[in-house]
C-alpha cells in the first residue's frame, strides 16, 4: 500500500547555495497526492510544485524544480531521498523560500524527522515505474544508463584526482531499509579548489564544514573528518535516489552511473520515458512491493552519528 507520514514534520537551516534561512514542513497526503512542494512566502499566483522529472531545471549542482509561473524550488535532491527512501510515496512539503534547507549535507536530518513521525498505510496500491528495456546516456565524461532488475539497485562510480577521495565504486541493492543504513548518512562533498571558484562566483553562500565534506588534495578538512571510507560515492548514490525519485513513482529496475550528476540522471528519465517501451508503470504486489527501497524500515535501523 502507499504510505504517508503520521503527522508534519518542520525542519529549519539554510541553503546551501542562496545562504538563506529555510523552512520546510513535510506534511501528510492523500493516496495518489504524490510529492509536491508549496511555496509558503508566495500569496499570489501557482505555488504548487510537482516533484517530477520534466519540472526539472537541469543543473550539475543541484536538482531544481520550476512550475509552469516560474516559481521554483532548488536543492531538493536530499529530501526527496529521504521520501524514497523511508518509502513515502505521499506528502506535501511547504517551503518559505527558493532553496531547501542542506541541513547537515545528507539526508539522515530528514530521515530521523520521518521515521519519528512514523508512517501511515494508505488503501491504495503502490505503482512503480518498470524498467523494461535498457537505455542510456552520455555527457561528456559521465554517463547513466538504466537496466532491468526484479528491484531496485544503484550501481555508482566516481574518480576524482584529489587522493581524500579518489576512485570510489559501491553497488548496492536498495531493499530493505539499505538506503537509511548505508547511505543516508552521507554528506556533500566539495573540493576546495572548487569552493574558492564557486565563491568568488557568488554560489554556495550556506556552505560550510558543518554541512559538508570538504578535501583538499589528500587531506579532510572538514572536522572529524569522514563518517565512511567511500562517503564521496554513498553521497553521489543519495543523490542519484533523490533524483530518481521524480520519475513518479518507485523505480524497479538498475541503475548505473558514472561520473554522473543531478542532470545527467535527470537526462537518463528523459531518455527513457522518451524511449517507446523502455518504461511501464505496473502495479506492485507484495513480492515487488518488498523489493522498494523502505519496505521494512525500523527505525532502529538509523544510523548514529556525532
Amino acid at each position: 500500500m502507499q504510505q504517508t507520514l503520521k503527522a508534519p514534520v518542520t525542519f529549519e537551516g539554510v541553503g546551501l547555495h542562496s545562504g538563506r534561512p529555510a523552512r520546510l514542513t513535510i506534511r501528510p497526503a492523500s493516496a495518489e497526492h504524490g510529492i509536491w512542494f508549496r511555496r509558503t512566502d508566495i500569496t499570489l499566483g501557482d505555488t504548487m510544485i510537482p516533484a517530477l522529472w520534466h519540472v526539472v531545471e537541469q543543473s550539475p549542482l543541484c536538482t531544481r524544480l520550476i512550475n509552469a509561473a516560474g516559481v521554483s524550488v532548488s536543492t531538493v535532491e536530499h529530501v526527496m531521498a529521504a521520501l524514497a527512501g523511508c518509502g513515502v510515496h505521499n506528502a506535501l512539503i511547504d517551503i518559505d523560500g527558493p532553496e531547501a534547507p542542506i541541513m547537515d549535507g545528507s539526508s539522515l536530518p530528514f530521515v530521523k524527522g520521518i521515521m519519528d513521525r512514523g508512517l501511515q498505510a494508505l488503501t491504495a496500491p503502490v505503482r512503480a515505474l518498470e524498467i523494461v528495456a535498457p537505455v542510456e546516456v552520455t555527457v561528456g565524461a559521465a554517463t547513466a544508463r538504466f537496466e532491468p532488475m526484479d528491484g531496485m539497485e544503484i550501481d555508482f562510480r566516481i574518480d576524482f584526482p584529489d587522493p581524500a577521495i579518489g576512485a570510489q565504486s559501491r553497488v548496492l541493492n536498495m531493499a530493505n531499509g539499505a538506503f537509511v543504513r548505508m547511505l543516508s548518512d552521507s554528506r556533500t562533498f566539495c573540493r576546495k579548489e572548487d569552493i574558492d571558484q564557486m565563491r568568488a562566483a557568488g554560489l554556495i553562500k550556506g556552505g560550510t564544514l558543518d554541512n559538508a565534506v570538504v578535501v583538499d588534495g589528500a587531506e579532510v578538512l572538514t572536522p572529524g573528518g569522514l563518517r565512511h571510507a567511500d562517503e564521496a560515492v554513498r553521497h553521489k548514490m543519495l543523490d542519484a535516489l533523490g533524483d530518481l525519485a521524480l520519475a513518479g513513482g518507485p523505480i524497479l529496475g538498475r541503475y548505473i552511473g558514472n561520473r554522473a550528476g543531478h542532470s545527467v540522471t535527470n537526462s537518463l528519465l528523459r531518455q527513457a520515458f522518451a524511449t517507446p517501451g523502455a518504461v511501464r508503470m505496473v502495479v506492485c504486489d507484495e513480492d515487488q512491493m518488498m523489493r522498494l527501497p523502505g519496505a521494512g524500515l525500523a527505525a532502529r535501523e538509523i544510523p548514529q552519528v556525532a
